[in-house]
């Protein structure tokens, strides 16, 4: 029973929906008449954020199933994708968007072009942004990464909430104040807030002056703003600003633990507005189940191998075939660039392209609701 009602205790409620294994299965869906009730309501949420603040995991737990990508490294999202939820006569559409970048970073990660373009494309999109903040990374956690402050600064029509995430890492949660007050300049929805000032360790003021002057004496990259219709004075002020003054609200979560998730999910609930569902009530992803699958083969390459074997590799789906067992066979064939990353994803005696085999499939059997049978294999790209 995915994504329909069910009934219990007289209320209505619905299970997560998942993805069809089967691709024509999942294009009909996202081409079938929304199911909307009469007071239909929506709302479009982009999630953005630097490389690896959480965006993808606090995306799953909002879907209830597994569909983005999720490892320790950064960029592990390479392209917008999307996920719906839907609960009563309300769709929530989350915009699950890469880590905001530059194109030297672009280059080093060789990662696709569309890292750059895609995050801003989203966010036109969005009726509500939530800013993802790791509080458990010490440098990332004083001050909002330019490139979303840009991308705020771009779109100041757009509410904008300010998530901090990872709290359960945090060892002073006192700190989550202090922090609070230097990502939002000190005000949120208008109002000051009112902290008892920090005095920082004398050393604490050297780091971030010479954190603002090595932004300063940074070459301005060519590209580095895609579509950026702000002037020059306007980037100055940004890269000498630390917060967002803007803010309507302030989360602090954990995106793995479920209460605190829903409290969020509530939030947006709230604020959603009258209007026609964008899509049927059974729909999880945009993402075709092929998509679904490579991206996820794609975390645990990040995951199990060193830093840049995963980002130059390529797959291929060889096979995908219903099984006469119902179980749904799956082959893909992993390209590495040189010998010895191959020999890195083929680990002793293969132990490392069966377990992430294994790891794959069970995932992925979590998404398409039926047994995956998972094949992988590896070749070298002449």
């Amino acid at each position: 029973m995915k994504g329909k009602a069910a009934e219990a205790d007289g209320n209505i409620y619905r299970l997560p929906a998942s993805v069809p294994p089967d691709s024509g299965e999942q294009l009909s869906l996202l081409t079938k008449h929304p199911d909307q009730p009469e007071n239909s309501k929506v709302l479009k949420v982009a999630i953005i954020g630097a490389p690896n603040a959480g965006k993808s995991t606090l995306s799953n737990q909002l879907l209830g199933r597994k569909v983005f990508a999720v490892s320790k490294k950064v960029h592990t999202t390479r392209s917008r994708a999307l996920g719906v939820l839907t609960e009563e006569d309300t769709q929530i559409i989350l915009l699950d968007t890469p880590g905001l970048t530059t194109p030297s970073k672009v280059k080093r990660h060789q990662l696709e072009k569309s890292l750059l373009v895609d995050p801003w494309n989203t966010v036109k999109e969005a009726e509500l942004m939530v800013v993802m903040v790791d509080v458990a990374d010490k440098w990332m956690c004083s001050r909002l990464d330019f490139e979303v402050l840009k991308c705020l600064a771009q779109h100041p029509d757009i509410p904008a909430v300010l998530v901090l995430n990872k709290v359960d890492l945090m060892k002073a949660k006192d700190r989550l104040l202090d922090i609070t007050a230097q990502l939002t300049c000190g005000v949120v929805n208008g109002r000051k807030m009112r902290i008892r000032p920090v005095i920082k360790p004398p050393w604490a003021e050297k780091r971030s002056e010479r954190a603002s002057e090595g932004e300063e004496n940074a070459e301005p990259e060519d590209g580095s703003e895609p579509t950026s219709a702000l002037s020059k004075e306007q980037l100055k002020t940004l890269r000498n600003q630390q917060g967002w003054p803007h803010f309507k609200d302030v989360f602090m979560l954990s995106s793995v633990d479920r209460e605190d998730v829903d409290t969020l999910k509530s939030y947006f609930m709230v604020a959603a507005k009258p209007g026609s569902w964008q899509y049927h009530s059974e729909v999880l992803t945009d993402q075709s189940p092929e998509e679904v699958c490579t991206n996820i083969i794609r975390e645990k390459l990040l995951e199990y191998l060193p830093q840049e074997v995963p980002y130059s590799m390529t797959q291929s789906v060889e096979l995908w075939q219903d099984g006469e067992d119902g179980v749904l066979d799956i082959s893909v064939k992993l390209y590495t660039k040189k010998e010895t990353h191959m020999r890195m994803v083929i680990g002793t005696a293969g132990q490392m392209v069966a377990r992430i085999a294994q790891e794959a499939s069970e995932d992925l059997s979590r998404v398409y609701l039926r047994e995956v049978r998972l094949k992988l294999s590896v070749k070298l790209k002449k």
